[in-house]
């Protein structure tokens, strides 16, 4: 482990959370990181936000305040909650099929998987196992076509098996087709602009400027026993747009992979559901809509990831791995390289971490496991 020298923190942190200002700054002298930021918010007030390192590998712009960090899986917390907001406005069950709304869906056996299920990754599509065009996750259409034609590769509802990209394309089209509008649009309309929050999904040309460079990780996550999901899902050359669409696939709309956020802006909206749905003196979702989202669906050891996993209707569920602290009702989830978002309602504690330097960890990396730990002391 490569040792740093000491960084210069911004942002504040009150002395009841001096400990997770010294967690912060050991992340960066033992050398984890370039760039990252931690924010919590409780009870509806932002009470910690710290920042530091760099946005660019050359290391010559700061990680600030107006920087935009992809946070990849997390975005599917937005997803969840955006789901969750049609439930709240009686315009869709998570109980009613997906194919009640997307009639090409009932194809290979799929009829009975409800929107529940889908969400909660047990409809059996982590991943197409046979080869495509990696060029081809940029046509939203033909991704969902190839969904709707697709066999599962396990018995739908009998187990979970983690859905990394396609979940997406899924949810997605689901709330296309009832609300008309995309996630990304409606999450922007309806929550980001009128609550000024800097979370995107998919980037828009005009805020491009502000993202961090990301720098990469030098090895692959560590998947346990490779079954053929877990090749679908992640190790097949087909599995993402991996970087081969660029800018095309930035721009998607893509939920479960294409957010793009401050640890601020993602703090306030997971502050909000610990908060009984409260955001600046605006409700985003009812309380019981919260408790019904965060309902374990799932629970076993998944079938692509290499943990026992307990899933939401689109969230992670803290237990049992407990990766954002010691709350048994926290939610939220993790994304590739360290990024996590979480609320935890006993507490009234939502939080989010943003980085630019990837690590390794499918789930609870140890710089935000640190920072998590830290708040709760």
């Amino acid at each position: 482990m490569s040792v740093g020298t000491s960084v210069e923190i911004a942002g504040f942190a009150p002395n009841r959370f001096a400990a997770v200002k010294d967690a912060f700054a050991a992340n960066f002298a033992a050398g984890e990181e370039l760039g990252a930021r931690f924010t919590l918010v409780e009870a509806g007030e932002v009470v910690l936000d710290l920042m530091a390192g760099w946005a660019d590998r050359r290391r010559t712009v700061p990680f600030g305040e107006t920087t935009l960090a992809p946070v990849f899986s997390s975005t599917k917390a937005v997803a969840a909650l955006m789901i969750a907001r049609l439930v709240d406005q009686a315009k869709l069950d998570y109980g009613q099929t997906v194919a009640s709304v997307w009639p090409a869906f009932a194809q290979a056996g799929k009829a009975a998987v409800t929107v529940e299920q889908a969400i909660s990754h047990q409809a059996g599509l982590p991943g197409f196992p046979e080869p495509m065009d990696p060029g081809l996750w940029v046509d939203w259409d033909a991704i969902c076509a190839k969904l709707a034609a697709m066999a599962p590769m396990w018995p739908p509802g009998s187990a979970s098996g983690y859905h990394p990209v396609t979940v997406g394309y899924i949810a997605g089209e689901i709330f296309r087709r009832v609300d008309g509008r995309t996630i990304g649009a409606a999450f922007r309309e309806d929550i980001a602009a009128p609550f000024g929050l800097d979370v995107w999904v998919g980037l828009p040309a005009d805020v491009e400027g502000r993202l961090a460079e990301l720098q990469r990780p030098s090895a692959l996550p560590e998947f346990g026993e490779i079954n053929a999901a877990t090749r679908a899902a992640f190790l097949a050359p087909w599995s993402s747009a991996a970087g081969k669409a660029g800018t095309d696939y930035r721009r998607m709309e893509v939920p479960s992979t294409n957010g793009y956020a401050t640890a601020e802006g993602l703090a306030k909206v997971m502050g909000a559901l610990a908060n009984d749905g409260w955001l600046d003196g605006g409700e985003i979702l009812a309380p019981a809509l919260i408790a019904e989202a965060a309902r374990e669906r799932i629970r076993g050891q998944d079938l692509v990831l290499p943990f026992v996993m307990s899933w939401a209707a689109g969230f992670m569920r803290n237990e049992p791995n407990f990766p954002w602290g010691p709350g048994a009702q926290t939610f939220g989830h993790s994304g590739w390289g360290g990024s996590c978002a979480f609320a935890d309602p006993q507490r009234k504690l939502g939080g989010a971490y943003v980085m630019n330097k990837q690590g390794v960890a499918l789930m609870g990396d140890a710089r935000p496991k640190r920072l998590i730990a830290a708040s709760y002391v």
